[in-house]
């Protein structure tokens, strides 16, 4: 018996004389297009849904916030596998901002059930600032607003989940962290020169960066580039 294989050869399983061929692993369900699924309003809830949680924790509460983004999975096992955030808890024992949490909670859940690129999301968030003023983490990174911490942390998720790509190639982040290293004096394993182990992540009177808004940037080569998103005045 002759059989015509009209797609490209993914794996193989060698299967004796009379037994039933079963799927080799690995292999993706093929799936007419206009049986595939995509995200609108109409998707109803699945029973069980995959995500993760992220503490942020502020100067201006002493209570942390627990930002959890659930995903879907959509086709899973086919060629058309997709996973998108369905929807966003936030939790915290400090009352103080219930109210418009669980709103904002609400509003960004209704945007990712809509369906569609919602990763404009993340840059709205984190581009709005208190009026009483930002605070500085850890690491050197400005936060402008609570609301601002939020969207970082959504922007994370949507990084671990694939859908936001990394700007920096592995060349530019090795090379960027060879620079920081080399300006902190710290040793190649990555552990700081510093005994106490509280030296900070970039090195001390770097400039603020306004494009990530982290204390990151020094000169570098006779330029003002930051060591973490390589944002440079040279161009």
């Amino acid at each position: 018996m002759t059989v015509k294989i009209g797609s490209k050869i993914v794996g193989y399983k060698v299967v004796p004389k009379g037994a039933t061929p079963e799927p080799v692993s690995g292999d993706r369900e093929a799936v007419p297009a206009s049986n595939v699924v995509h995200m609108h309003e109409a998707f109803q809830r699945p029973e069980r849904l995959v995500g993760s949680t992220y503490k942020v924790k502020t100067p201006m509460s002493e209570h942390a916030l627990y930002i959890t983004v659930n995903d879907v999975i959509l086709n899973e096992g086919t060629e058309h596998e997709l996973r998108r955030p369905f929807e966003v808890f936030i939790n915290s024992k400090n009352m103080e901002h219930f109210q418009w949490v669980v709103a904002l909670t609400r509003l960004i859940s209704a945007v990712f059930r809509k369906g569609g690129d919602a990763t404009f999301l993340v840059e709205e968030l984190k581009a709005v600032f208190d009026p009483r003023g930002g605070y500085f983490k850890k690491g050197g990174v400005f936060m402008p607003s609570i609301v601002a911490e939020i969207g970082y942390a959504i922007e994370d998720h949507m990084k671990h989940i694939g859908l936001i790509d990394s700007k920096l190639d592995e060349h530019q982040q090795t090379f960027l962290e060879e620079k920081r290293r080399e300006l902190m004096g710290e040793s190649a394993n990555g552990a700081a020169d510093d005994a106490a182990g509280d030296a900070p992540a970039f090195p001390p009177g770097a400039s603020l960066c306004y494009k990530c808004n982290t204390q990151a940037v020094v000169l570098m080569d006779g330029c003002m580039t930051c060591l973490n998103c390589a944002d440079s005045k040279c161009g």
